[in-house]
């Protein structure tokens, strides 16, 4: 038998207009987490509910002293809700979960289990999902498909809050807007190793939910914005530069050409628009690199200013009064 004490966790729930199902929810979390040796913590956030969510949420914490609640001044979004549990969680393991009630917390300790096996994140994959065809589980499919294929993190379903992190590989992690489904990208960032597992999903019991078909164009955003963060934050010269560069190049092969034009096809130069747009190129051209060294400027003051690394140590071998070997990420 070993000696080692279980990690403690910490259960992330946000919670937005949930008064039916919140009594449900920590039936069911107790009853499955007392069962572990885990010491556990549940941390509810109340992301501006309109409902009785909030007095009921009250009366489960005065009940249940595991249970921690979070209450938002207004509606800030899941997103933000995940964030504030993170940022409260004080435990080792932090294992999100939906309050309404679709993900079922029976498997939480399967999700635990793959953690033991030395991986840093656990994602859950709603492989037999439960709900509307079209309108959510294709448009899901899709978003996760692109998701994976841009990142380069495989996993199948992005959009599940059924996850598990070790807290070192989500500390440093900053979300905003509506970037929850990236935080594996995140913690792959920092060398997570992550892995995927089949979850339990059932249909919803009570309300509606929150998102519609206009969310496809918020992850393709979001993507946009990951991938910049990913490939240039610490270098946006690269970027800004190589286009601006690639701008200028451009900018001289028009204007070669409309001097050409002139001198063997006897074209004036005022009857094409050719000197126009060569001097639209040059001009998009050195504002592009002048962007790109204004980039890099604010890229130090954020490195300068927080005493952030543009890099992390996984482990400092046979070294004495070494620097802590977890630094915040640079794209966090």
């Amino acid at each position: 038998m070993s000696d080692v004490p279980a990690p403690s966790l910490s259960i992330v729930v946000p919670v937005y207009n949930e008064e039916r199902s919140l009594p449900l929810l920590i039936e069911q979390l107790t009853s499955v987490l007392r069962k572990l040796p885990n010491p556990f913590e549940i941390i509810l956030v109340n992301d501006g509910s309109q409902d009785r969510s909030l007095s009921i949420l009250r009366a489960l914490s005065g009940d249940n002293p595991e249970v921690k609640v979070v209450d938002f001044r207004r509606n800030y979004g899941q997103t933000a809700a995940l964030m504030a549990g993170i940022d409260h969680a004080s435990n080792e393991i932090v294992v999100m979960i939906d309050a309404d009630l679709q993900n079922d917390p029976v498997d939480i300790p399967r999700l635990l289990t793959r953690l033991d096996e030395g991986y840093d994140v656990v994602s859950g994959w709603r492989k037999d999902r439960k709900d509307a065809e079209f309108r959510r589980n294709r448009i899901s499919r899709m978003a996760n498909w692109l998701i994976s294929k841009v990142s380069g993190v495989k996993l199948h379903d992005y959009g599940c809050t059924l996850k598990a992190y070790r807290r070192s590989v989500v500390s440093g992690v900053r979300l905003y807007g509506e970037m929850h489904r990236f935080i594996p990208i995140y913690a792959e960032w920092q060398g997570a190793r992550i892995t995927e597992i089949p979850v339990t999903h059932h249909a919803r019991r009570f309300g509606a939910s929150n998102y519609g078909l206009e969310r496809i164009f918020k992850v393709v955003l979001d993507l946009l914005v990951v991938m910049f963060l990913r490939r240039y934050f610490a270098k946006p010269i690269y970027l800004f530069g190589g286009f601006g560069i690639a701008s200028i190049i451009a900018s001289i092969a028009t204007i070669t050409l409309a001097i050409a034009l002139r001198l063997f096809a006897r074209i004036s130069l005022i009857l094409t628009p050719l000197p126009l747009l060569a001097a639209l190129l040059f001009l998009v051209g050195i504002i592009s690199i002048l962007l790109g060294l204004v980039a890099e400027m604010l890229v130090r003051t954020y490195y300068e200013s927080q005493g952030a690394r543009a890099y992390l140590v996984r482990e400092l071998i046979n070294f004495v009064d070494s620097s802590p070997t977890e630094t915040p990420s640079e794209k966090s």
